[in-house]
């Protein structure tokens, strides 16, 4: 091929860094990365770099500058099955992008893009491409005359391939990839080979988005006042291409963990497809579960977090597909974070809650792989029992689904059966699958648009926030919204939101709640209940008109509750001492994922893997405690938030940080960022008392805690209790948790010998019962009911007629209040011969309206409703007779 090849081997790290010096030269202000998970309602995750940005072209908030580029951490989870499969595909990717907002557009963007691939970069020029919109005639152009690009190597397209929107409405336009031609070994081999083609000869380094529309519900298009730029060009397709490698798993942001996880599992890269398949999706998950982490994800079961244990527990699957049968994943993280941790330093930062997050995620999935496992093997055995070939592709998808099996390994362990999985009927499954994941998905129903809040903030502009400086001002009252619509006057006893030219109440924000508070005038008097932030930086003052009539253009005088604030002031602090005291005494792996500060308690959750001990709880208090007495002073200094990283300041992941920030200091103890409002000195918090400690799901724990006057409140109920209690027992309070204890474990006794006079009355019948039994094709079938039977009175029941009768069949119900237990058992000659215990179980309680299930041998299951026992009981011989049969 015709050109000339400057191009020189280069990491990825510095084509990162070469893309935003080059960006910052034309006048971009660079950005660090976004979280992954954005302030944005219709994305759960950062899936592409303009996503920070959307706000700024949809038009919903000004800009702070014209031109920005980024390097933005991106996960995108719709094509998750394909991961590893092909050379491109990824959960976690990284995103160069730059952006326009009303600045520069096609004629500017398109030479600099030219001349960092061909100059900076050194790509080819003869090997470049470019596709641009149908009738884009103006981009055309400027690739012909602006970069010399031939004719025939422009290529137009339609809207599938080059239009770009952000909705069905809104900003809107034309884009321009840019494509790469890596030569005829990547080719598909295909006669009609070349520009769209799928395989990864011509390939597609970066997309030009023109927003230069708006577009109707109509569908017509309007011209913008103010035309906008967008590219993202992903740094492990440009890395690829660069360091001239087959596929992005194979540069440098991948192949120091994969040879990692090769040398684990003890195979070569490239000798088997399922070998390379593994490793390429674990290197793939766990980059994006590291980094999910240390943006403060957390493992659960809907949202991000559901898409963090997903990502967890496919990297442990096909580390089991190669060998890998132990806890593995924590240790590839050290070599994430040699790769990804410049410029992410939050890698380093949070690697302690990484590591403890993956590894006590990987050992719950290895139970779960257990239970599926148990599944697995009694669909086995039914199939071989009935001389069947295959395995329901209904039950492959189930164990993927509900136990993370991947079809690999389901296949695999069912060939060694000698059986087959049904895929058709798994492809039918994983389909209504995605169906309804598209019909419940966030991104399909909710839209960013303006409202009066948005717009008003554009009208207004930011509240100017006194609310460290003063605790009352007098302002001008610039806006009320009543039922969402501006108006001009409020009357007597109306409720409404009101914007002021500056106040000193603090709006809810970072876990605190909103001030409450008067604003006050000449025959006027608005209470206010709350404080809020509804877009941007504009503060809004909820509340009810208590006298007079309010008027766009007032002046009020606006006053806070003071003794509201001071107790919320105290709760806000003691969050920080608190948070530091935890991460002394647990680990540094302890990190905020939740709090709300309010003046009667507040609530702090962190991440954390066990309940804390009493000694544990009294020692944080101790250690807080020291920090009151010390009285020590709170200080609060504005830095930018880079020069705030650097000091090792300690950020809140659920917080939205600016580029100037408040720091938080109490000298020798706890730095943080903080917007909130806080006391002088440590002195003024009082006395700080923990009230609960509970788990509220995977690795989260939740602590309540009391302060000051609040604190006080806590200590004198729980006098009170304490001092009822102890003239209730007539003990002193020494005695009273020898006293409480020894009334319990006497109730206790009492209970068990109760029940086994009941176990006793209930076995002795049970040779009865073994006599009224029936007989199915030479097996004894005994099913009974028993009244107020638990279900381990139901096992030892069983247990005694088997000990009766070996070759028997039991089905037992115990009836009770709150319905019906079962119990079914069978015997080792009665699974022999095809009875499901389970099975049984399973339909019995069907017949009930209630559920069950279990293995050939055992089996439970219960229903609400009792009423038809004994008919239901009587049709357990035709179940087991059909299983017999089968």
């Amino acid at each position: 091929m015709a050109g000339t090849d400057k191009m020189e081997r280069r990491s990825a790290r510095l084509l990162r860094e070469m893309f935003l010096s080059y960006f910052e030269e034309h006048g971009c202000r660079r950005y660090m990365s976004f979280p992954l998970v954005p302030d944005d309602p219709t994305l759960m995750f950062t899936v592409a770099g303009m996503v920070p940005f959307k706000p700024y072209f949809l038009g919903l908030r000004a800009p702070e500058v014209t031109r920005a580029t980024t390097a933005q951490k991106c996960i995108r989870t719709n094509d998750i099955e394909n991961v590893g499969r092909t050379a491109r595909h990824h959960t976690f990717f990284e995103m160069l992008g730059n952006f326009s907002f009303g600045d520069y557009f096609k004629k500017e963007i398109i030479p600099w893009a030219w001349t960092f691939l061909t100059e900076r970069v050194g790509l080819d020029p003869d090997r470049l491409y470019a596709t641009i919109y149908l009738d884009d005639d103006e981009a055309h152009d400027m690739w012909r005359s602006l970069v010399g690009l031939p004719e025939e190597r422009v290529y137009r397209l339609g809207e599938d391939d080059n239009f770009w929107a952000a909705g069905p409405t809104g900003p809107c336009g034309p884009c321009s990839e840019i494509i790469y031609d890596q030569g005829p070994e990547f080719s598909c081999g295909s006669p009609d080979c070349g520009v769209g083609c799928s395989c990864d000869r011509y390939l597609e380094i970066w997309n030009l988005v023109f927003m230069q529309f708006s577009r109707d519900e109509e569908g017509k298009l309007t011209p913008l006042p103010k035309k906008n730029i967008d590219t993202g060009m992903g740094l492990e397709r440009l890395s690829s291409v660069v360091q001239r490698v087959k596929g992005d798993f194979e540069t440098d942001l991948f192949k120091p963990l994969i040879d990692r996880a090769c040398r684990m599992a003890d195979i070569r890269y490239g000798d088997s497809k399922k070998g390379d398949l593994s490793v390429r999706v674990i290197s793939d998950h766990l980059r994006a579960s590291a980094f999910m982490i240390a943006d403060g994800v957390l493992p659960s079961n809907d949202g991000p977090g559901y898409v963090l244990r997903r990502l967890i527990r496919r990297s442990v699957r096909y580390g089991r597909l190669i060998g890998v049968d132990r806890a593995f994943l924590t240790e590839l993280l050290p070599v994430v974070s040699e790769i990804m941790s410049d410029p992410y330093n939050e890698l380093i930062e949070h690697r302690s809650a990484i590591e403890q997050i993956i590894a006590l995620e990987e050992e719950r999935f290895g139970r779960t792989l257990e239970q599926g496992m148990a599944i697995l093997d009694d669909e086995l055995v039914k199939v071989r029992h009935a001389s069947g070939a295959n395995l329901s592709g209904e039950v492959a998808f189930l164990l993927y689904d509900t136990f993370g099996f991947p079809l690999e390994l389901t296949e695999e362990i069912a060939s060694e059966s000698g059986l087959q999985v049904t895929r058709d009927e798994f492809d039918r499954e994983m389909d209504r699958q995605k169906e309804r994941a598209r019909a419940s998905s966030k991104q399909a129903g909710a839209v960013m648009s303006k409202n009066v809040y948005t717009e008003l903030a554009d009208t207004l502009g930011a509240t100017r926030f006194d609310a460290y400086e003063t605790v009352a001002e007098s302002a001008e009252v610039l806006a009320i919204i009543k039922e969402d619509s501006p108006v001009d006057v409020l009357s007597e006893g109306e409720e409404a939101l009101v914007a002021l030219s500056r106040t000193p109440f603090y709006a809810e924000r970072g876990g605190q709640v909103g001030d409450t508070g008067t604003l006050s005038g000449r025959g006027v008097r608005f209470d206010v209940i709350d404080t809020l932030y509804p877009s941007g930086g504009l503060i809004v003052h909820k509340g009810r008109l208590a006298e007079g009539s309010l008027k766009v253009g007032m002046t009020v005088e606006a006053v806070i509750d003071v003794a509201r604030r001071d107790a919320i002031r105290r709760h806000h602090t003691a969050t920080h001492l608190l948070h530091e005291a935890l991460c002394r005494i647990l680990g540094p792996h302890v990190r905020q994922a939740g709090s709300l500060v309010t003046p009667e308690f507040l609530r702090f959750d962190y991440n954390h893997f066990t309940a804390l001990a009493p000694e544990q709880i009294a020692e944080v208090e101790r250690l807080v405690y020291a920090q009151v007495l010390a009285d020590m002073p709170v200080t609060t200094s504005v830095m930018s938030y880079v020069e705030a990283r650097k000091l090792g300041v300690k950020a809140l992941f659920e917080e939205k940080y600016g580029d100037v920030v408040r720091v938080l200091d109490i000298p020798g103890f706890s730095t943080e960022l903080c917007g909130g409002t806080h006391v002088l000195a440590t002195g003024q918090i009082g006395l700080v008392k923990i009230t609960k400690e509970e788990g509220i799901g995977s690795g989260v724990r939740r602590i309540f805690a009391s302060c000051g006057e609040s604190a006080l409140a806590a200590f004198q109920e729980s006098s009170f209790i304490l001092r009822a209690l102890c003239e209730t027992m007539e003990v002193d309070a020494e005695s009273l948790v020898p006293r409480a204890g020894a009334l319990i474990e006497g109730n206790r006794e009492l209970e068990r010998k109760n029940q086994e006079l009941v176990l006793a009355g209930m076995i002795e019948s049970a040779r009865e019962t073994v006599n009224k039994a029936i007989r199915v094709d030479g097996l004894l079938l005994v099913a009974e009911k028993f009244k107020g039977a638990s279900r381990d009175i139901l096992r030892k029941i069983g247990d005694r007629i088997k000990q009766i009768e070996p070759d028997s069949i039991v089905l037992l119900a115990g009836i009770e209040d709150d319905g019906v237990s079962l119990i079914g058992m069978a015997s080792e000659e009665a699974v022999r011969r095809g009875v499901h215990a389970g099975n049984l179980v399973r339909e019995i309680s069907a017949m009930m309206g209630g559920s069950g299930g279990g293995k050939p041998a055992m089996g439970q299951g219960g229903s609400k409703d009792s009423s038809r026992m004994a008919e239901i009981l009587a049709s357990a011989g035709d179940i087991v007779n059909a299983q017999l049969k089968k």
